[in-house]
Order: C-alpha cells, then sequence, then structure tokens
C-alpha cells in the first residue's frame, strides 16, 4: 500500500523513481513492446477489478489511482509475460467501470476486444502528437494523452458522470479507461474512447471542422496520403452543405447544441467535429470478415444514428444493418451515409490559452482564430455547424399534406384553399338564386332584403346542426336549403335586366 501511494505522488510530478532506475538496465522500449504493455496492462485492471464489490460511485473515487508493477518473470499478483518490465496505473477504475456498465459493455466483451488480437496502429487525424491504436473489432480507440490531458480529464470526471447520467445519448467522446503504462524509461498516458469512424465503412471524404477560418485548410502533405483528412475551408469549396430531412436535421441540431452546452459549462473549447462521409452511389463496399465485426455491437449510443435519436430510456440500441450506424443524408444527387462526433474535447480556457488568442487577434481577426473564449467557441461552432454544413432538405411542392402542414407554407396553402372554397359556395349560391329567378320562385321587396340578416340564417343553422349533424354538412354545401321564415312577395320576371343585375 505504501508503494502504491508513493506511485501516486511520483505521478503527479510527471516522473517516478522506478522509471528511471529502470531505464538504466532496459533499452527504449520498442513500439510492439509498447503495444502489448498497453494491451496486457488494460487485461490485469479489468481482471483485478472482479474481486471488489459491486456498489454506488462515490466522489472520492473519481480521484483514485491505483498502482502496481509487473516484472516480466512475474510475481504473486501479476502474471509472467515476456515485455520489459513496467508499472501500470489505473486512475479511477470504479467510476470508469461504472462508465462501461452504462454503455451496456461487458467485462468479458471489453477484454476480448482490447486483448485478443493486437491493436491497428492508426494515422493521426488532428494536429496533436497523439499516438492512435484501434481494436481489431472496430469498438474501440486508444489514443495516447499529454499529462495535463490526462489531469484535466480526471477532474472532468464528476461533471461528465452527471452528464451521462442525465443523457447517455450524446456525441462527446466516451472515455471507458484512463491508464498510465512507464516502460523503459518511457511514461505513456492513453485513453480508451468509442470509435467514431469505423474502418469497415470506407470514408471517401473525412473532415476535422472548427467553426474556424484562420489556418483552416488542409496542408499539401496532408492532401497527399490516401484518405486525408480536410478542414473547414476545404468543407465550404468541396461541399454546399448536406442535407437532411427535417427531423434528423432538429435532432442532429439540438444534440450537438446540448453538448456544447456542456462543454461550455466545463470551460472547454477548440473542441472538433469529427465528419465522415461514405458515398452510396459508388461501388459498393467488399465487405470481409473485419466489416461483419458490427454486426455483434458490444456499446450501447456508440453510433452516429444511436446518438441523435431515439429514447434516453430505451436500452435497445438502434438496429445497424449494412449502414453501420450512419445517419443518412444527400449532396446533390448523391445518397450518403455521414459517421460523426466531438473530439478533443481536453483543452481547458487556461492562462496558455488565453496568451494564444491575445497573440493570435493581434495579428488576424479575433473571430475567425480558432482559440477563443469557451462560449464564444460554442456559438461559433453551432453556427457554422447549422448554417453551413448541415441543412435542410426543402419540401416538394408535391409532399404529402401531413408535411404540409408543419411549415408556414403549408398553413398558407390551407387558408388559401378555405378562401376559395367560401368563394366557391357564395357563386354557387348566387347562381342557383339566378336560376330560381327564371323559374319566378324569387321574391322581392323594397322594404326587406331578399335574403334574412345574418345572423337569423347563422341562428337557424345552428339549431338544426345541432339537432341533424350529418345533415348540417350538406347544408353548409349550398346555400339554397336555408328556410326562410317569411315568404317575401314574388319577384316580377317583367322587372329590367338592370333590377336583376342589382339583385344578382
Amino acid at each position: 500500500m505504501q508503494k502504491m501511494s508513493t506511485s501516486s505522488t511520483n505521478d503527479s510530478l510527471g516522473r517516478g523513481t522506478k522509471t528511471s532506475k529502470v531505464s538504466k538496465d532496459h533499452k527504449k522500449p520498442t513500439p510492439a513492446a509498447l503495444k502489448g504493455a498497453i494491451q496486457l496492462g488494460i487485461g490485469y485492471a479489468v481482471g483485478n477489478l472482479s474481486s471488489k464489490p459491486d456498489r454506488d460511485v462515490l466522489m472520492q473515487d473519481f480521484s483514485v489511482v491505483e498502482s502496481v508493477y509487473l516484472p516480466s518473470e512475474g510475481s504473486n499478483l501479476t502474471p509472467a509475460h515476456h515485455f520489459p518490465d513496467f508499472r501500470l496505473k489505473t486512475y479511477a477504475p470504479l467510476a470508469f467501470r461504472y462508465f462501461r456498465e452504462l454503455f451496456g459493455i461487458k467485462p468479458d466483451d471489453y477484454l476480448y476486444s482490447i486483448c485478443n488480437e493486437p491493436l491497428i496502429e492508426l494515422t493521426n487525424p488532428g494536429a496533436s502528437s497523439s499516438w492512435f491504436y484501434l481494436t481489431s473489432d472496430d469498438e474501440f480507440i486508444i489514443k495516447t494523452v499529454q499529462h495535463k490531458e490526462a489531469e484535466f480529464l480526471q477532474k472532468l470526471l464528476p461533471g461528465y458522470y452527471m452528464n451521462l447520467n442525465q443523457n447517455p445519448r450524446t456525441l462527446l467522446p466516451k472515455f471507458y479507461g484512463l491508464y498510465c503504462i512507464q516502460c523503459g524509461g518511457v511514461t505513456v498516458r492513453v485513453v480508451v474512447m468509442n470509435n467514431v469512424l469505423p474502418r469497415a465503412m470506407k470514408m471517401h471524404y473525412k473532415y476535422d471542422l472548427k467553426g474556424s477560418s484562420y489556418k483552416r485548410r488542409a496542408s499539401r502533405k496532408e492532401r497527399s496520403k490516401p484518405c486525408p483528412t480536410f478542414k473547414d475551408l476545404d468543407f465550404q469549396e468541396m461541399h454546399e452543405g448536406l442535407n437532411f430531412d427535417h427531423e434528423t436535421y432538429n435532432a442532429l441540431m439540438k444534440t450537438l447544441q446540448r453538448d456544447c452546452r456542456v462543454l461550455e459549462s466545463f470551460k472547454i473549447m477548440d473542441y472538433s467535429l469529427l465528419l465522415g462521409i461514405h458515398i452510396l452511389n459508388r461501388k459498393p463496399l467488399s465487405r470481409g470478415s473485419r466489416c461483419d465485426s458490427r454486426k455483434g455491437q458490444k456499446v450501447l449510443y456508440s453510433t452516429a444514428l444511436e446518438s441523435i435519436q431515439g429514447n434516453v430510456k430505451d436500452p435497445d440500441p438502434v438496429a445497424d444493418d449494412e449502414t453501420m450506424g450512419g445517419i443518412p443524408a444527400r449532396h446533390k444527387d448523391e445518397q450518403l451515409l455521414i459517421f460523426l462526433g466531438i473530439i478533443d474535447i481536453l483543452q481547458s480556457y487556461r492562462f496558455i490559452k488565453k496568451v494564444e488568442h491575445s497573440w493570435k487577434a493581434l495579428v488576424h481577426d479575433g473571430d475567425t482564430v480558432s482559440v477563443h473564449r469557451p462560449s464564444f467557441y460554442a456559438d461559433r461552432f453551432l453556427n457554422f455547424m447549422g448554417s453551413t454544413v448541415f441543412k435542410k432538405n426543402h419540401p416538394l411542392r408535391g409532399a404529402s399534406s401531413k408535411r404540409k402542414r408543419t411549415s408556414f407554407y403549408a398553413v398558407r396553402s390551407a387558408s388559401q384553399e378555405l378562401l376559395s372554397a367560401r368563394r366557391e359556395e357564395k357563386k354557387e349560391e348566387k347562381k342557383a338564386q339566378s336560376m330560381d329567378n327564371l323559374d319566378g320562385k324569387f321574391y322581392t321587396s323594397s322594404k326587406q332584403p331578399d335574403l334574412l340578416p345574418r345572423p337569423a340564417v347563422s341562428f337557424e343553422s345552428s339549431r338544426t346542426d345541432a339537432k341533424d349533424p350529418e345533415s348540417s354538412e350538406d347544408r353548409r354545401a349550398s346555400s339554397s336549403t336555408i328556410a326562410l321564415e317569411h315568404p317575401l312577395p314574388s319577384f316580377n320576371m317583367s322587372q329590367s335586366d338592370s333590377e336583376l343585375d342589382d339583385y344578382l
């Protein structure tokens, strides 16, 4: 126990005495050895949790750091392995166990995904110096983070816990574990997260969007890659916006707005929206065993479609089928599947960021740079996504009446139809009266109008409607069925045409 507390203190300083001692006896570990140590360490940490009682998460659980030394020859508590000796530190193990349970991840599935096969190294889609590893079943991303980011995430955990309890359907990163590996003089901190872009689905376009314009264009080096990651200015040149139906657009923007307000409350900014676009019209994807991996999906609310739709209380995931959980959209004549998620949220608006923004604002327009105060950053981010990136489909004129009633134009059209119907009724009324006039059945008087006053008609018709609702509809269709209480003097057929016109 004393060893564990000493290691936790050394970790807060960013270095440990055991690491420097080991570095004298061992060479710097190879990338393969580091990946193996990460897999072995996570497997040991998760397996060790099975001996701990299942209880509610307490406030002190968020600040716990457990440390254990794993020599290559093994010990009473640790297994033997063929990697260099290393020390494993597990941050807030009980809290992250709760997060995994919240997303329906069973310990055996978590271990199988991470430890069963070698990790796949990915190219870095962002500007950070992080390494990214993908599990072979496409479920989890393991990302290396800096010491300050790991420290910030641990401080963020209580608020993150509260937000996930309120709404597990979110586009924010889903964190499943935070670990530190010290091996051969190298310290690597990794966080396990959800995978936003499934490798089994080819992304024809990939974007890292911030809503900023300053230096937000992919470099020549990035463009030369087989699958480049473009930026904001590239999107405006290459796409005129992605069109969604009304319900999907509203659900997507509501989710983004809710997530941005959460990040703003944590004083977080400089995050990005990672956007992947798959074009369905192009040559279909050749599917192998890797592509079928998501059919046995282990994680709830992990796909893009699940993150914006459905009831929070509903534990059943949205069926993926062949779309891999992508959101259907259109661009011109192309049918698309959209995959997206908010990334890089471990950036707090601290002093160094304030200085960075002030310096950039002196040289460039302060509103266009990516580093900004959290509230302004969130508003600009949402405005860019809602007006430039995502757009509503324009309803067709021949759309169903149900869709028309949901828009202002539909209401106006319905009112015009009602007015025209009333005009037709008046025309039919006058036509019927003129026909009766020709048959000599009209009555007139110089003192009385040819029709009863309007109140008398409405009273009689309402009284009749109350008695016979079915016949009331027929009476409304033609005014010639209105019964007059007092017969009027007959209209002389020899009257001039001008008098007849005045009557009509």
